[in-house]
């Protein structure tokens, strides 16, 4: 079983990055405990980040017949990509919308998700914690 774990803009910038929102931890830390965390559950876990839209939508494309699920933390594009919620409506496995702070205490612009509607499930507010979250309940929606 494999799942793919996508990160967008700015998340290449964890640890630096206004740490008091979004912790010390880097993105290596964090693809390093989803690896884990889905080894210890028995699931491939791939990691994958971009800055750009295109190319998340080209990987949840890809991800299908390929993954059984995806975690997804678009960063900004989860409050203005249409494609990618496209690219997501497209894909049949299960996914999870994640998001380090809890968004519904920021500015008013991050309150709305286009991914929500297609999400199975959103962990928002629990810092980097939420990815190996994220891992255990996606092992829970994919167990037979």
């Amino acid at each position: 079983m494999t799942i793919l774990v996508l990160n967008g803009p700015n998340l290449n910038l964890l640890g630096q990055r206004q740490p008091e929102i979004y912790g010390a931890e880097t993105l290596a830390d964090v693809e390093a405990s989803c690896r884990r965390m889905g080894g210890e559950l028995g699931i491939e876990v791939r990691c994958a980040q971009s800055n750009h839209e295109g190319q998340l939508v080209d990987w949840i494309q890809e991800a299908r017949g390929t993954a059984r699920g995806i975690v997804i933390n678009a960063g900004a594009y989860t409050h203005t990509s249409v494609a990618i919620l496209d690219a997501l409506n497209a894909f049949d496995g299960k996914v999870i919308e994640l998001h380090i702070s809890n968004v519904h205490r920021r500015e008013g612009f991050r309150h709305h998700s286009y991914l929500s509607a297609r999400a199975d499930g959103v962990i928002a507010g629990f810092g980097t914690h939420g990815y190996v979250l994220s891992i255990r309940h996606m092992a829970f929606l994919l167990a037979p």
